[in-house]
């Protein structure tokens, strides 16, 4: 089984910075794409980050030149780095992962539990 387990998330205020970790554990053979979505109440979840195994990263408009994403495969962890945050990027994050946990079993995607980030004005 593959746990992602998300942290870093917290009270920050307008223009502040926040560094959100995604550790993933369990058995698996290799982790690729590692991503990082966020979703309000109300809103449908949206993608603001990924990264590939090549290191290969995408951004979301809204986040782009503000967030980084980075990995380390020697600690299985995914990174987001926020910096001039808005109240607007107030939400709930999760890291996302796709995952072969055997050579020869097809890769699978799984969730974290999600980490709160508030902004505040």
């Amino acid at each position: 089984q593959v746990q992602l387990v998300e942290s870093g998330g917290g009270l920050v205020q307008s223009g502040g910075s926040l560094r959100l970790s995604c550790a993933a554990s369990g058995n698996f053979f290799n982790i690729y794409t590692m991503r990082w979505y966020r979703q309000v109440p109300g809103k449908q979840r949206e993608l603001v980050a990924d990264i590939t195994k090549d290191g290969n990263t995408n951004y979301a408009d809204s986040v782009n030149g503000r967030f980084t994403v980075s990995r380390d495969d020697a600690k299985n962890t995914v990174y987001l780095q926020m910096n001039s945050l808005k109240t607007e990027d107030t939400a709930v994050y999760y890291c996302n992962a796709d995952v072969k946990t055997r050579v020869t079993i097809p890769m699978r995607n799984y969730w974290g539990q999600g980490t709160q980030v508030t902004v505040s004005s």
